[in-house]
């Protein structure tokens, strides 16, 4: 189920890792289009590093390949920092052929639905009221005070939470995120908490929001199946996007480029974006495929079961990758930040609108605003999957804000008919 220690592997949950992971991509790309790579104490996994392996594993629809993780994760520790994002369950991100395009089709369908200028409205209506909390003091962590806030903020109101549920979501992902068991334990019991009563405010009287959408899809999902796609949704959105905003803030901070003005010619928000998703992705690595039957693929012997994920950071500063022949990359969206295939984001565009809304609001409201140490100093965690700040300390002259007031309510997008209302007796419990 697991490779064999047959070479040398190249860990990738170090601090040397986390350093320098252009050094552990280029130790990877010596083996070969796939190389052997340790994401946790004696956890062996096969890395692909090679843009046409990458390509050829996402599009396969031989079904050859599964995305069903039962049967390998009892080789990963439950306090590994990559549990959550392996850990098997009733999901899409999970499910192969016609199971995965049942759930899929739930997913993009409700996404199609969002108006995105009331994505950016609640967007900035968030980030204004984490900026009011700090911007008095002259000093924050964009990691930790607005990053790692914003997203689960945002998300909240876009399942249909009030945003007094807000709190006890961010304090539930975050404890779900410890190494700590008894705090992880927690965590997950005040997640299950949130989400049931995400689902039976649904159930009973449905909104303009995400979750309602899941539940009346044609589809019909059952409550177990609901509840986990919102869960699979909001905690790979969540990490991905605290990453891009704290990755882009990063970026923005440390280059004279974009800190112009109209008439200095900076680069756009944007461009910064797609720079990072491009050199510094924050899900640096995912994918997780596993054969169904022993292969060699791309020159490598792979025996069935054995985990083979996709290096996105690798693949995408490959010096090769998405190059023409003078040099320059041909086109600054074919990356594969968001994977490709079957399995890519679905929500990618939405995910772009409330990472631009943030840094927007970040610096149109602290337009003076630096890092607060050389940016040589900024260090990311030790973690295989993502690329992510510790910490983003910056400085700027105090302000006092008064907290964002809603705007006027939006419609998301034209609302399915409530056909086929659950009982309460189907409700989880």
């Amino acid at each position: 189920m697991t490779p064999a220690p047959q070479q040398s592997a190249v860990p990738l949950h170090t601090p040397e890792h986390a350093a320098d992971p252009q050094r552990s991509f280029a130790r990877l790309r010596g083996q070969g289009p796939i190389g052997l790579a340790e994401i946790h104490a004696d956890v062996l996994v096969w890395v692909i590093t090679d843009y046409r392996a990458a390509r050829d594993l996402l599009h396969d629809q031989t079904g050859l390949w599964t995305k069903d993780t039962r049967g390998w994760m009892e080789h990963v520790p439950a306090d590994s920092p990559v549990m959550p994002m392996l850990q098997w369950r009733p999901s899409l991100f999970f499910a192969d052929g016609q199971e995965h395009a049942h759930l899929r089709r739930v997913i993009t369908d409700s996404f199609a639905l969002l108006d995105p200028r009331h994505v950016r409205e609640t967007t900035l209506r968030h980030a204004g009221t984490l900026l009011a909390e700090f911007s008095h003091a002259g000093r924050a962590d964009l990691v930790s005070q607005y990053a790692r806030r914003l997203p689960l903020m945002v998300l909240n109101s876009l399942f249909g939470m009030p945003d007094t549920a807000a709190t006890q979501l961010i304090g539930a992902v975050q404890a779900m995120t410890s190494t700590d068991l008894m705090r992880k334990a927690q965590g997950e019991q005040s997640l299950g908490a949130y989400l049931g009563e995400l689902y039976q405010s649904k159930a009973a009287q449905r909104g303009n929001d995400l979750t309602s959408w899941f539940i009346d899809h044609p589809n019909g999902l059952s409550p177990e199946e609901v509840t986990n796609q919102v869960l699979i949704t909001q905690g790979a959105a969540w990490e991905t996007l605290a990453g891009l905003i704290a990755n882009t803030a990063a970026r923005i901070l440390s280059d004279d480029r974009y800190r112009g003005t109209l008439t200095t010619g900076s680069l756009p928000i944007r461009h910064a974006i797609d720079d990072v998703l491009w050199n510094d992705p924050p899900l640096a690595m995912y994918s997780l495929h596993r054969p169904n039957r022993s292969v060699q693929f791309h020159g490598r012997d792979i025996e069935q079961g054995q985990p083979v994920f996709v290096s996105y950071a690798a693949i995408n500063t490959c010096p090769y990758t998405g190059q023409s022949r003078e040099g320059f990359r041909s086109d600054r969206k074919a990356h594969l930040a968001f994977a490709a295939g079957p399995h890519e984001c679905p929500a990618q565009s939405i995910a772009l609108v409330v990472a631009i809304a943030a840094i927007e609001r970040l610096t149109a409201t602290l337009p003076d605003i630096e890092l607060a140490v050389p940016a040589q100093q900024l260090a990311h965690r030790s973690d295989p999957i993502y690329r992510v700040l510790t910490a983003l300390p910056c400085r700027f002259t105090p302000l006092t804000l008064a907290p964002s007031t809603p705007p006027h309510p939006a419609r998301t997008g034209p609302r399915q008919p409530a056909a086929g209302r659950l009982p309460a007796s189907a409700l989880p419990r």
